[in-house]
This record gives C-alpha cells, structure tokens and sequence, in this order.
C-alpha cells in the first residue's frame, strides 16, 4: 500500500500516537493492516506493547521513520496505526446521542471520550457533518472511537425510520430544565451544530432540554454541554 496524508475519500485511515494505536489494536484489530514504528520510541513502553499485540495478531510492524514524519509532522510521534474505515451499526435497545451537523473534529473526539466515561456507546451523525475518522478527531478521542458504535444519516427523517427512541433535543430556550427532565430509555439526547444549535423546529419532536448557564455567555461550548447531559442521564 501506498501511503499518503491522510484523505477523507480514501479508504484506510491512521491513528497517530501510542495510545491511540493500542486502542486501535485492542478493539478493531481485524480492520488493521499495518503498524508503522519511528525508531524514537524504541525503548517507549508502549511501543513494546504494540509490538506484542502486533505478534500476537500476526499484523505487520515497519520502522520507518521518514514515513511516519511524512504522515504525521508532530515530534515524538513514536507509532502510526494503519487501518481500513469501517461501518458500526448502532445498538437499537441502547440509549444514543445525536449530533446534528457537528463542524469540529475536536469536539467530536471530545463527544466520543466523553460517552464512554458515563456508558454511552452509540453515536448517530446527521450529515453534513465532521469525518469520524479523521486523525484529529481520534486524536481528540484518544482511541474511544474504536468502542463507539456510529452511523452517519443523510437527515433526522432517516435516523427516524431506523429507531423509535423518545428524543430530547438540547436548546438553549428548551422547556425542560436538565435536573428536571426525566429521561425515558431508549433515548436519544440530540445536539445541535457548534454555531448554531438545533433548528425551532426540533422542539417539537420530543422534550426539549435546557441546561441552566449565567447570562455572562451565550451558550456552553457542544462538548462541554454533551458532557453535562450525559452525567446527569447516567444518573437516571
């Protein structure tokens, strides 16, 4: 295979660090098909962990550090993980968190972090919308993208024909306040664009939710606001 940086239309894609790559390695071993090594990280411990899964796997290790620089300029860089995109499907009895036209990476990592820390698994993505496998949106999710169930969905409309959970879209004018609204499972808890939130139109598609702030801002930023909704749903 010939490697270039990294290209949403193409079909493989790569985690850039030691962590992210031995979540990659734990969880989505059979979509790898090749670990790249910098000679740096020779005596780096998890680098010799890597080695062991790679072993164990059979998956092939190549140091070449010209390449890794190549794909990744960030120094101390030590592992590149090599992978084919993949699909996974959403689970139908969990409860989801809908993203409506997420615009940053980073936020999206975060979201995907943050799931796995109150036992949300599964994340659907209305389009048009970030690409989940972008280096530094699993970069921003330190590997928890590879334990997230995900699918993109061209529209709510298509979300909608899938799965009947009870939704709660998440506005800054919702009805509900958040320690008031009770949460029905299977639910999804919806979320809005970095810039402007969800649609009027989504009040009226389940229980709107507001998450009560100071006049001081505007609103929470998304990640920070999926976190909040998320802590406070596990506690049901």
């Amino acid at each position: 295979m010939r490697f270039r940086k990294y290209e949403r239309d193409a079909s493989h894609a790569y985690t850039f660090g030691v962590f992210p790559t031995l979540e990659l390695l734990q969880h989505q071993p059979e979509t790898v098909s090749e670990v790249l090594l910098h000679s740096a990280g020779v005596r780096n411990e998890g680098v010799a962990k890597i080695k062991a899964f790679c072993q164990q796997l059979g998956i092939r290790i190549s140091v070449d550090d010209k390449l890794v620089e190549r794909l990744e300029s960030k120094e101390n860089t030590y592992a590149v993980g090599v992978f084919e995109k993949y699909e996974a499907a959403l689970n139908a009895g969990a409860n989801h968190v809908l993203l409506v036209n997420p615009s940053d990476m980073g936020n999206l990592g975060t979201t995907l972090r943050t799931m796995l820390g109150f036992g949300f698994h599964d994340l659907a993505v209305v389009k048009p919308a970030v690409d989940m496998f972008d280096p530094r949106t699993i970069r921003a999710s330190m590997g928890a993208l590879f334990q997230v169930n995900f699918t993109y969905y061209d529209s709510l409309d298509a979300y909608r024909t899938d799965f009947i959970h009870a939704l709660y879209p998440f506005m800054t004018n919702g009805d509900v306040v958040l320690h008031e609204a009770a949460f029905t499972p299977p639910y999804a808890l919806v979320f809005g664009s970095e810039s402007s939130g969800l649609p009027e139109a989504y009040r009226k598609l389940g229980t709107s939710v507001t998450i009560p702030q100071t006049k001081a801002i505007d609103s929470l930023n998304l990640s920070v606001a999926i976190g909040i909704a998320l802590y406070t749903a596990s506690q049901g």
